[in-house]
């Protein structure tokens, strides 16, 4: 089975950066899309971004767009999500997913806390 281990996360200040990381077991282009959520305490998980296997299309949430980029290093089978100008509502225990055909793989998780 597919394994995903996010890394990255902590506490930063508002206005800060955070450069999270996600190595998969497998192949990333054997995926077609990778993608990370986060989830905050009692709320749902919400997709933040997205990209797909060949790297040429991503997908934002408009709430982050502008200051999260995602990327993949295919040769390093990671996926990475570079957060800029972070603000307290982005905290929350952040996610990576891989969806292969109709099956979607998760990992444990990392948390990000956004305070002052």
């Amino acid at each position: 089975q597919v394994q995903l281990v996010e890394s990255g996360g902590g506490l930063v200040q508002p206005g800060g950066s955070l450069r999270l990381s996600c190595a998969a077991s497998e192949y990333m282009f054997r995926f077609n899309t990778m993608a990370w959520y986060r989830q905050a305490p009692g709320k749902q998980r919400d997709l933040v971004a997205a990209i797909t296997s060949g790297g040429g299309s991503t997908n934002y949430a408009d709430s982050v767009k502008g200051r999260f980029t995602i990327s993949r290093d295919d040769a390093k089978n990671t996926v990475y999500l570079q957060m800029n100008i972070l603000k307290p509502e982005d905290t929350a225990v952040y996610y990576c997913n891989a969806r292969k055909l109709a099956r979607d793989f998760w990992g444990q998780g990392t948390q990000v806390t956004v305070s002052s």
